[in-house]
């Protein structure tokens, strides 16, 4: 699973519509697993857009089970599929509601589900988790770690870092239309030059921040600090100010967050 990420305006988009032959490149191409994507291979593929792209007052069901038509499945077939995703992803008792009578969450599961009626080998998802609550985002990640699991390339770009960290083995971060940093999430942070630090005590910290070299961003949230600082920093040296300073309710030094990667690769 992959995870592409970039800041408004890097391309994300763009070069997933590039994958469907939404956009013409001016240069380069598009190819998969080595050779250039075709209209047969696209019929592979399955792609739930950023701007959702379903007819609001057909049924749920006979949506998808067109959508698995038009992607060469039999007319049982393509029902079926339709009702098995419908019902993975919790609309069991909503099947033949038309679109525009489901909530924004639930439209988003059946947008995925035509992403997946017709089990492509490969999944290309805009912004798949946008405006889900905690309970809907648990369940359409649940679904991409269990097609990851069967064999399935799936790339979706979020905003989400904390939800891609969790869910993805590898990203991909753009900016401006290049690739800034690409690899496997753990040796990034692990190579990364920058460590996070948290810190919760009693007083003032400013001085304890303060007697910090490059500091790259600190944040403060009442009586929590974030500080992402060089990977270099004396840390002992700071809990034993931070101890001198007043009593500590929490202290950590990690290796940064996606976030924090993020941050600092595109600025």
């Amino acid at each position: 699973m992959l995870g592409f990420l970039g800041p408004n305006g890097a391309g994300k988009t763009t070069a997933m519509r590039s994958i469907f032959g939404l956009v013409t490149p001016e240069a380069g191409s598009m190819t998969w697993d080595g050779d250039r994507i075709t209209s047969s291979a696209r019929r592979r593929f399955g792609y739930m857009p950023e701007e959702r792209g379903l007819y609001p007052k057909m049924r749920a069901r006979e949506q998808l089970a067109y959508f698995g038509r038009l992607h060469g499945l039999e007319n049982a077939e393509a029902s079926a599929e339709a009702t098995r995703w419908l019902e993975r992803l919790g609309l069991g008792e909503r099947l033949d509601d038309p679109l525009q009578a489901l909530s924004h969450g639930n439209q988003q599961r059946v947008q995925l589900a035509a992403a997946l009626v017709h089990d492509p080998e490969l999944l290309v998802l805009d912004e798949p988790f946008g405006g889900l609550d905690p309970i809907a985002s648990e369940t359409m990640a649940g679904v991409l770690r269990e097609e990851a699991a069967r064999g399935k390339a799936v790339v979706f770009s979020s905003h989400q870092l904390d939800l891609v960290e969790d869910l993805c083995e590898d990203v991909a971060i753009i900016n401006a239309g290049k690739i800034v940093l690409t690899g496997e999430v753990k040796a990034l942070k692990d190579a990364a030059p920058i460590r996070h630090i948290e810190l919760d005590i009693d007083g003032d910290p400013e001085s304890l921040i303060s007697s910090l070299d490059k500091v790259h961003h600190r944040s403060s949230v009442g009586t929590n600090h974030t500080v992402i600082v060089d990977a270099a920093t004396d840390v002992r040296g700071l809990l034993a100010r931070a101890q001198q300073a007043g009593r500590i309710r929490h202290f950590s030094y990690t290796t940064p967050s996606l976030t924090d990667l993020f941050r600092e690769t595109v600025r």
